[in-house]
């Protein structure tokens, strides 16, 4: 019996393509928890961003982890929005017209950053993961669930297994095999993350041949609030608040800091932080402890600490930054780590 409902039968599938399913507001309102869950992690990142926070608070910790469930249920609802749609049938003109429309707002997301944010900016991001998993999905839509499951098993294990300096190449970065992960604001590549999207339509397929969409949508509708007409309502426009709510976001926060500037940085634990960062992907945190405590001390006695990072100091072409950072090297090397 079960093995009967995981690969779907002639049965299940006719009964599932000829009836029509309704709308379920669950889906939407899910969607809607969903873009409420990013705009905080957002939030976050302005806040950062713009020194009211520890900067890297947002890509570190249990934010870090946050930030990956949020794009997991994105590309779940995804999958299982998929087959939803195409269960009697694959639909092209609303297929490709919803498909014009992300890649179009992950191309000019791609744009804007590139200006915004040159250094990190997103070639690569949820919008454009979206994209790619659902042309990949169609061919899975039809598959046997237990096939749809193998696939989502095999593209979280892939970026374990399968890492190889060829993907180090910028062009194919998107695949998510590369062995240095490249920077960027908003980094979804397909492996591992087309996974949750094949499990959204496994799920989905299952879902459809059972009688839940029927009692959920009556149950959406039966109890519906006005928290849940407004999730529902978000979950409609879901690109269009995505694309609108980080600028806005930014506004505010830019907005606030012209009133309330945030606290000024303190310059030492900011050079410290900063050398640390850099030397780390490089040498030992021990080698880089002593490297950089040394740095500071010779910046501080010759006096060139102010003049560093006010960037009157070219540390590129300064000779008095190139010997202190050998003698340093030198004296890191033979030194023990100053904290052990």
């Amino acid at each position: 019996m079960m093995t009967t409902v995981i690969d779907g039968n002639a049965a299940g599938q006719d009964a599932a393509t000829t009836r029509r399913l309704p709308r379920i507001p669950l889906i939407d309102q899910a969607r809607g928890v969903a873009l409420i869950a990013m705009a905080i992690y957002h939030f976050t990142w302005d806040l950062g961003f713009f020194g009211y926070i520890e900067p890297e608070t947002a890509a570190t910790g249990g934010w870090r982890i946050f930030a990956r469930m949020i794009a997991g249920s994105f590309l779940f609802l995804v999958g299982f929005s998929l087959v939803l749609g195409h269960q009697n049938g694959f639909r092209p003109r609303p297929f490709f017209i919803r498909l014009g429309k992300i890649a179009a707002a992950a191309a000019a997301i791609t744009v804007a950053t590139w200006f915004a944010f040159p250094q990190t900016f997103i070639f690569f991001g949820i919008l454009h993961a979206i994209a790619a998993a659902s042309l990949i999905g169609l061919f899975f839509v039809r598959l046997p669930v237990v096939v749809t499951l193998l696939a989502a098993a095999a593209a979280v294990a892939a970026p374990l297994y399968l890492r190889a300096p060829f993907f180090d190449h910028p062009a194919l970065w998107w695949v998510g095999l590369s062995v240095n992960v490249p920077r960027s604001n908003d980094y979804v590549p397909l492996l591992p993350w087309i996974a949750p999207v094949l499990l959204g339509i496994a799920l989905a397929r299952l879902f459809v041949a059972s009688p839940l969409p029927e009692r959920l949508a009556g149950y959406g509708n039966a109890t519906k609030g006005r928290w849940k007409t407004l999730l529902e309502a978000a979950g409609r426009h879901s690109l269009a608040i995505y694309l609108i709510h980080q600028p806005v976001l930014i506004a505010l926060v830019y907005g606030a800091s012209l009133v309330v500037p945030a606290p000024a940085p303190d310059p030492v634990a900011e050079y410290t932080k900063s050398c640390m960062r850099a030397c780390e992907g490089e040498r030992d945190t021990g080698f880089c402890r002593s490297f950089c405590g040394c740095t500071l001390d010779g910046l501080m006695e010759q006096d060139l600490f102010a003049d560093l990072n006010s960037g009157k100091i070219d540390i590129t072409t300064d000779e008095r930054i190139a010997t202190l950072s050998s003698q340093c090297t030198a004296d890191a090397e033979t030194r023990p780590d100053p904290k052990e």
